[in-house]
């Protein structure tokens, strides 16, 4: 019987950055993200989401704080040495389009080859299973270039995968993909949690995905953690209108997760805050 380590598997603990003077800026930010859970980032566009992404990758330096990566500090770890505990899917991949889809998931591999950098029949077999575990097997042989945006999205997030690594970090996967393999993408990101250990930290957009998948969540507005906590802790009417400046209505969803509406008034009404109603049968948060 295998037993847990004790501790977060990423612990970012009072992070500030600076791009200079007057530029945008983090603000003492901490957050962790255990083994076996789903840890979803929000925010308003320019809240600090990626910057924090690219700190944790060691994609931006400097600033101050301690991020810190199954119990090591990150600034302390061999570059290959860090691949092995954190895979990482950024928001648009630089992968050259001269590689077939399952050329590309191998070179997620590489953190686990040897010096010659040759893949086995066995790192072949586990690319494969990555890209089946996707919804992108029929893919394989199929050139990066003559894929759409989200079926390129799909074939970079099984080379996060096959990298096998116990961190999962992704920049806003769900870009490009439509609702059903948003769901289905955060589903995955659930179960490889959930089923296999794995702590992932995925930034995105969409509110009503990430309450209804994520174990807990952060909000970010102008660099600095507004709220954390669980689902139904975070969202609410009132951290919608102060971290992303709107009206909202928010409800319990069929499966007790939080539902936000934005509260879309006929054209010349003026909007007072806390004047949403709610419908009948439905029950507002």
């Amino acid at each position: 019987m295998t037993t847990t380590p004790a501790g977060p598997m990423l612990r970012v603990d009072r992070v500030s950055f600076s791009y200079g003077p007057g530029r945008f800026e983090l603000h003492d930010v901490s957050l962790e993200v255990a083994r076996g859970e789903l840890v979803g980032l929000l925010g308003p566009n320019g809240s600090g989401k990626s910057t924090l992404i690219k700190l944790v990758m060691r994609l931006l330096e400097g600033g101050s704080g301690r991020i810190v990566v199954d119990g090591r500090d990150a600034l302390r770890q061999r570059r290959r040495e860090y691949a092995r505990q954190v895979a990482y899917l950024p928001q648009e991949s630089r992968a050259a389009f001269a590689f077939t889809a399952m050329e590309a998931v191998l070179m997620g591999r590489s953190p686990h080859m040897g010096a010659l950098g040759f893949e086995t029949e066995d790192d072949r077999a586990r690319a494969r299973s990555a890209l089946d575990c996707v919804d992108a097997g029929r893919f394989a042989d199929t050139m990066l270039d003559e894929l759409s945006g989200g079926e390129r999205q799909r074939v970079m997030l099984a080379r996060a995968l096959v990298q096998e690594s116990p961190l999962l970090v992704l920049d806003e996967p769900a870009s490009f993909l439509d609702i059903r393999h948003q769901y289905e993408l955060y589903e995955l990101l659930r179960r490889l949690a959930h089923e296999q250990g794995k702590a992932c930290l995925c930034v995105g957009h969409d509110v009503n995905v990430a309450a209804a998948l994520c174990d807990r969540l952060v909000l970010l507005k102008e660099g600095r953690v507004e709220v954390a906590g669980g689902p139904r802790e975070v969202v609410t009417a009132e951290s919608i209108r102060r971290v992303y400046g709107i009206e909202a209505e928010v409800w319990t969803g069929s499966a007790g997760q939080p539902v936000v509406q934005p509260v879309v008034r006929p054209a010349g009404a003026m909007a007072s805050p806390g004047s949403a109603s709610s419908s009948d049968g439905e029950r507002p948060i």
